[in-house]
């Protein structure tokens, strides 16, 4: 007589034991190889978010591929969805990065100084060239002891065109980054521009290294710290943002 197969959770093959270890043996070996370490903090609930910029700021143009590059049109995004997820309420920013494209390293130092969220930057190993107008656009800036900032005049690579209205245009995006910068932070306009065309300190061109205090010193970053301490203000800066939201509550 037939009977009818029943399909039960009894009767899926338990699994073997030796493809268990096998997965986790090549999980390690391939967090071995991404990352250099066998274990990595799981992910947690964070009310913080944490951008990096790191390598090249890569614009209009696609840069080789052995250079490490940092996307626009991938972090455009992620602000944006910072800006709108409700559980995030502030904004960290980790630079390493030795510039890039101006028009797209503006275009991020726009959106990270628009955000209506708490916002800090963290200068590590370097911030140059465009990377400074990032370096400045948070709430609150920091720069490690060791940390570099080179600034210097906008340089264009390729064919330029040699009449007045290029040298015109290139003036005027050197003034925007200098109205950026000195308008996001403590720097006058006379010591930005006397840095950008100091001569002689830079081989085979213009311009002024700083490093950790002297960036504090001259007023284009407000305090020299590492991560400990940029995330300790930027908590500060959330619970501040809690307390003004409160008060409005009330006062409806």
């Amino acid at each position: 007589m037939w009977q009818p197969q029943m399909n039960t959770a009894s009767e899926q093959p338990a699994p073997n034991p030796d493809d268990i270890k096998k997965n986790a043996t090549s999980g390690i070996v391939e967090t071995i190889q991404q990352l250099g370490q066998t274990a990595v903090p799981g992910p947690v609930e964070s009310n913080l978010f944490c951008m990096t910029i790191i390598g090249q700021i890569e614009g209009h143009l696609v840069l080789p591929p052995q250079n490490k590059t940092t996307k626009y049109e991938h972090l455009i995004p992620q602000l944006v969805a910072a800006e709108q997820n409700q559980k995030i309420e502030g904004v960290l920013i980790v630079l390493n990065t030795v510039g890039g494209d101006v028009e797209a390293g503006l275009a991020i130092a726009e959106m990270i100084s628009s955000l209506s969220k708490p916002a800090v930057t963290l200068v590590l190993g370097g911030g140059h060239s465009i990377g400074v107008p990032i370096a400045v656009a948070g709430n609150v800036s920091f720069i490690a002891e060791t940390a570099t900032m080179t600034i210097h005049p906008i340089r264009m690579n390729g064919l330029v065109i040699g009449v007045p209205q290029t040298f015109e245009y290139l003036d005027k995006m050197q003034e925007r980054v200098v109205r950026f910068v000195t308008s996001h932070s403590n720097v006058t306009e006379q010591i930005f521009k006397q840095l950008m065309f100091k001569t002689g300190e830079l081989t085979r061109d213009i311009g002024t290294t700083v490093i950790g205090q002297d960036a504090v010193k001259h007023g284009l970053i407000d305090r020299v710290g590492g991560l400990g301490d940029a995330i300790k203000e930027l908590n500060q800066l959330i619970d501040a943002a809690r307390m003004r939201r409160n008060e409005v509550t009330a006062l409806v």
